[in-house]
């Protein structure tokens, strides 16, 4: 089983930078691929970044490509999106999410987080 608690969400201006960490628990975070997904009010949990277990291999969705940034830690269990160039569209609640491989598909997830709340003021 896994845990995960995402933190670093928050009201910041559009431009603005942020970094969202998502910490894990249990044994299997070391060999799951994680990700992260948003959901806007009234649209479905959408794909944002996703990496591989040893870090080897990310994907990103269109939206955020050269804009955010996924990376992990295995010794700290920790995931981080840096988040960067932030535009109003971009305001959702983030999740976190560990699965069997850095898919985009939220079917791949099991384990999901509680979200945090970023919102971008324009």
């Amino acid at each position: 089983q896994a845990q995960l608690v995402e933190s670093g969400g928050g009201l910041v201006q559009a431009g603005d930078s942020l970094t969202l960490s998502c910490t894990a628990s249990g044994r299997t975070f070391r060999t799951s691929a994680m990700a992260w997904f948003h959901q806007a009010p009234g649209k479905e949990r959408e794909f944002v970044a996703a990496i591989s277990y040893m870090g080897g291999t990310t994907n990103y969705a269109d939206s955020v490509k050269g804009r955010f940034t996924i990376s992990r830690d295995n010794v700290k269990n920790m995931v981080y999106l840096q988040m960067g160039t932030l535009k109003p569209e971009d305001t959702a609640v983030y999740y976190c999410a560990a699965g069997r491989d850095p898919s985009r598909q939220v079917r791949n997830y099991v384990y999901w987080g509680q979200g945090t709340q970023v919102t971008v003021s324009s």
